[in-house]
C-alpha cells in the first residue's frame, strides 16, 4: 500500500470513530427500570357461636335450671333458668354484624316467658327483634355473650280469678305439650367498610 492510501485509510477510520462517538452521544438517552410488587393482604374472616363454626349445640331449657324437684330436667310451672349464646369474632380482620333468630318453634307453654336485659318477652319472636349487634373490626374484645333468661311462674296473674285461669292453662299445656323445641340461628355478616 502506498503512503497516500495508508493515510487515507487511517483518516477514514478516524472519521468513522469520530462520527460514531459524536453521533452516539447525540442520540443516547438514560434508561432505568425499577420494579416493585403490588401486595394486598386479604382480611381474615372468623365467626363462631358457642365455640362452633357450623352448628350450634341444642339448648335444653330444662338443663339450665337448678331445681331438684324436677325429674329428668323437665320444665314445669315454678322453674326458671338462663342460657348463653356466645358470638365470637376473634381472629377476624373485619367488623361483624351478628343477628340471632329462632326457627322451627314448636308449641310453647303459654305462660313461659323470656327475659333479656331486664325486659320480659311473651315469645321468642318478640325476643329475637332485640338480638343483634356489631363487633367492630378494631374492638379490643371480639366476644359477645348474650344471656337469655326464661321463667315459667308458679302462679301467673294478679287476681284469684286470673291465677285460677292460668293454672288451668298450665295444666292443659302440660297435658298437650310433650316437648318445646326451637332452633337457634346466628348469622354473621361483614360490616361494609367505610371510605
Amino acid at each position: 500500500m502506498s503512503k497516500k492510501k495508508k493515510i487515507l485509510f487511517i483518516i477514514a477510520i478516524l472519521s468513522c470513530i469520530l462520527l460514531a462517538f459524536v453521533g452516539g452521544q447525540s442520540y443516547s438517552k438514560y434508561v432505568s427500570e425499577v420494579r416493585g410488587n403490588g401486595i394486598a393482604e386479604v382480611a381474615t374472616w372468623s365467626f363462631k357461636v358457642n365455640g362452633q363454626k357450623e352448628q350450634v349445640q341444642a339448648i335444653e331449657l330444662g338443663s339450665t335450671c337448678n331445681n331438684e324437684t324436677l325429674v329428668n330436667n323437665k320444665i314445669a310451672p315454678g322453674t326458671s333458668g338462663n342460657f348463653n349464646i356466645i358470638v365470637d369474632g376473634t381472629g377476624s380482620d373485619v367488623g361483624i354484624n351478628y343477628n340471632i333468630k329462632f326457627e322451627n318453634e314448636t308449641t310453647k307453654p303459654t305462660n313461659l316467658k323470656f327475659v333479656y336485659e331486664g325486659q320480659e318477652y311473651n315469645s321468642i319472636d318478640e325476643l329475637q327483634t332485640n338480638l343483634s349487634g356489631t363487633i367492630e373490626a378494631n374492638a379490643q374484645e371480639k366476644t359477645r355473650t348474650i344471656t337469655i333468661g326464661w321463667k315459667w311462674n308458679y302462679e301467673t296473674g294478679n287476681t284469684q280469678s286470673e291465677i285460677a285461669n292460668n293454672d288451668q292453662i298450665d295444666t292443659q299445656d302440660a297435658q298437650n305439650i310433650a316437648n318445646y323445641t326451637f332452633d337457634v340461628v346466628v348469622s354473621g355478616t361483614q360490616v361494609v367498610p367505610q371510605t
